[in-house]
């Protein structure tokens, strides 16, 4: 199943994607402690309003109250830029307010020189999730989506820490949509600037799996419906350009596609405040 998160005209709404078009769910159905993110399938509902592709807007499938990303997850990666594999999994998180969704623009900061695309799997958390085991992670699991984990290389060196170098509005792209029936063990990932591969790896590289991972980051934060794992990029990374064309393309799900603008205005922000 393809859940999707659009909007028509004025309206922002939640539904199932398939063979082109949208079947609506109704909000009263989703769940709201995420605003309308429907995880339990026992309490999602179609209104009968069907939509084809074309004439609906794909948002970013759900609204995170954060992102919990993972530094060097892939061997891959981790051997491209000559660091040692970690004994736990290396977190660190961006903020909401970096989110954007399939098509949108990632702005270029005009305080960085370099900034580049990182292809990882997305997971999307289904259930409120603390101290859970490995062997349950699945259960808290609502399905999977691309993400790009854009980062400031240059302040990332900088900075010797991740927050301003990945946290910038519009620093998260993810879509196009969830795909709850996905085995996340050996699923390939890559990103292509340009229409002109530039990384390609597979999940079964992961230092730390999906479950793993999920079962870890319970153990520090309660994961909250809607929340956003970003599990690592393989090798390959690079610097995008102004004007760049950059997709991320997941097996089994599908293909993120955004553009770079070098536009630092209110737009982005005034659209991030009111479909976040």
């Amino acid at each position: 199943m393809r859940i999707v998160r659009f909007k028509k005209d004025s309206k922002i709404g939640y539904g199932i994607f398939n063979r082109d078009v949208i079947d609506e769910i109704s909000c009263e159905a989703a769940d709201t402690l995420t605003g309308g993110l429907p995880c339990d399938p026992h309490r999602r509902t179609c209104t009968g309003k069907q939509y084809p592709l074309e004439a609906v807007t794909l948002l970013a499938p759900c609204r995170p109250s954060k992102i919990v990303a993972v530094g060097l997850n892939y061997r891959s990666h981790a051997e491209e830029i000559k660091m040692p594999l970690p004994d736990e999994p290396l977190l660190f998180l961006k903020p909401s307010t970096a989110v954007i969704g399939p098509g949108d623009a990632i702005v270029y900061p005009s305080m960085s020189r370099r900034v580049d695309y990182e292809a990882e799997l997305g997971v999307i958390i289904g259930a409120v999730a603390k101290n859970v085991s490995e062997q349950e992670a699945q259960q808290y699991i609502l399905g999977y989506t691309c993400f790009n984990d854009v980062t400031a290389r240059d302040l990332q060196g900088k900075d010797k820490q991740f927050t301003r170098s990945k946290s910038f509005d519009t620093f998260a792209p993810m879509g196009p949509w969830i795909e709850t029936e996905l085995d996340p063990g050996t699923l390939r990932v890559e990103a292509y600037l340009g229409g002109v591969r530039q990384q390609s790896g597979t999940t079964a590289d992961l230092v730390f799996s999906v479950y793993e991972l999920l079962a870890f980051i319970s153990k520090v934060m309660t994961l909250l419906p809607g929340d956003v794992i970003a599990t690592g990029t393989p090798s390959g990374i690079g610097p995008m350009r102004v004007g760049d064309h950059i997709e991320i393309v997941v097996e089994g799900i599908g293909r993120l596609s955004n553009v770079v603008s070098g536009t630092e205005t209110m737009i982005a922000v005034s659209r991030c405040m009111t479909e976040l």
